[in-house]
């Protein structure tokens, strides 16, 4: 293993990561990170490392600058995903996000949007197929067909062989979009899942509150690639480290590794098993809907922004958006970096539904307390939803906290907003 600076880094270097050029002092963040919803992806660690190769050396504030300089537009690969969030049911994370469970009427069983969650939990094989900006292929391996996603210039299709049904919208205007999934305006907005979504995300802001150090190297889908690990200097975080692994030739993200503070094993560790950056062939990216298949047009979805976008926007790597939400009636940020809490009045002022108050059945009331713990303090007294990453209070009397911290750092926040 070649020796590597571990010095912390500040990156200043101009960065072309994610499309526009931008400082590289934005790619490394607190996760905050890691989004202020129960509808944070995880992955169990699929892929061990077939060695530790040796290389040059290099500090953390190039490797950053390697990252954000990688200008690699073509690749195609095979790479694993699954969830670890120790929700207390299974799939709790997908019926936390409005839309989730859409589909029949009302909905399309092929909306990406729809789809795309399920990457919040459960083991999933995922290939990918990227030829710059304009053409983009994601496909979810299932046991006995597939559902894909392909932007293809001015176009995105998603097919669901299960169900036979076709999803298609007009993309927007310009490269603007980044990856399959995220290219209409009235549709895929779905979770991050290749390592370099999650990476840019977690390479966004570097701040005071974060240790950036090279922590050796290691063999990724047979790449050799140098480890950036990404800790906070905080008290108070659900999050342990990040670590990403990164190409030594290309400066991509091979592999990405998001550890809960409290141990076991990772919440998100999303890494390729198989990477080719080749120009993958045109017909990859050719769509045409199979005979009989049903298709649905974006705009018959008009679900509307106020009944899921607010949703969308508590995704992974979404808390620098609710930041810039500070100030807005009802929406507050309290504290910064990876211990940053979002507070957020809910109209009405009302707590949960109790039987009580009459709002459940008395039979209920025992399943909703075992999802919560209670607690009190000056704030009054209100319920603590917990997973290993990210947590909520709900008041009594309606405000929410919710960030990437311990169940202590959510009831201190409530008790200094009660003063």
């Amino acid at each position: 293993m070649a020796p590597n600076d571990s010095a912390e880094t500040t990156g200043e270097a101009t960065s072309t990561v994610g499309g526009g050029r931008r400082r590289a002092s934005r790619y490394i963040v607190p996760v905050a990170v890691a989004g202020v919803a129960a509808a944070t992806i995880g992955l169990v660690p699929a892929l061990a490392n077939t060695g530790d190769p040796e290389l040059p050396k290099i500090s953390a504030q190039e490797l950053v600058e390697k990252i954000a300089a990688s200008d690699e537009e073509q690749l195609s690969g095979t790479f694993k995903i699954s969830t670890d969030l120790g929700l207390p049911l299974d799939g709790l994370a997908g019926s936390l996000v409005p839309g989730g469970e859409r589909g029949g009427e009302g909905g399309a069983s092929a909306d990406p949007q729809d789809k795309l969650m399920e990457l919040t939990s459960g083991t999933h094989t995922l290939r990918v197929a990227v030829d710059g900006p304009e053409r983009q292929k994601l496909s979810i391996l299932g046991a006995s067909s597939e559902y894909s996603v392909i932007h293809n210039q001015g176009e995105v299709w998603a097919y669901d062989e299960g169900s036979d049904e076709v999803y298609h919208a007009e993309a927007p205007e310009g490269p603007e979009g980044r990856g399959a999934g995220e290219h209409a305006e009235k549709g895929p907005k779905g979770a991050a899942a290749t390592p370099k979504d999650f990476a840019e995300q977690a390479l966004a802001t570097v701040g005071d509150t974060t240790s950036v150090t090279v922590d050796g190297t290691a063999q990724v889908a047979g790449r050799d690639a140098y480890q950036l690990l990404i800790k906070p200097k905080q008290s108070g975080s659900t999050v342990g480290s990040i670590r990403i692994a990164v190409d030594a030739e290309n400066g991509v993200p091979l592999k990405f590794t998001l550890s809960a503070a409290s141990g076991g094993k990772a919440v998100v560790d999303a890494g390729f098993t198989k990477v080719d950056f080749a120009k993958p062939a045109a017909s990859t990216f050719a769509f045409t809907p199979p005979e009989g298949a049903k298709v649905t047009e974006a705009d018959e979805l008009e679900t509307g922004e106020d009944e899921h976008g607010a949703a969308q926007k508590a995704l992974p790597g979404q808390l620098a958006e609710l930041e810039g939400l500070a100030g807005e009636e009802g929406f507050n940020v309290i504290g910064e970096g990876w211990t940053s809490i979002a507070e957020i009045k809910v109209p009405g002022g009302k707590g949960l539904p109790s039987a009580e108050s009459g709002d459940v059945p008395a039979e209920a009331q025992g399943f909703l307390d075992a999802l919560g713990d209670k607690v009190t303090g000056k704030f009054g007294s209100g319920t603590v939803f917990k997973t290993r990453l990210v947590n909520a209070l709900l008041t009594d009397d309606g405000s929410v906290y919710v960030g990437a911290v311990t169940k202590d750092a959510l009831v201190r926040a409530a008790d200094a907003a009660a003063r």
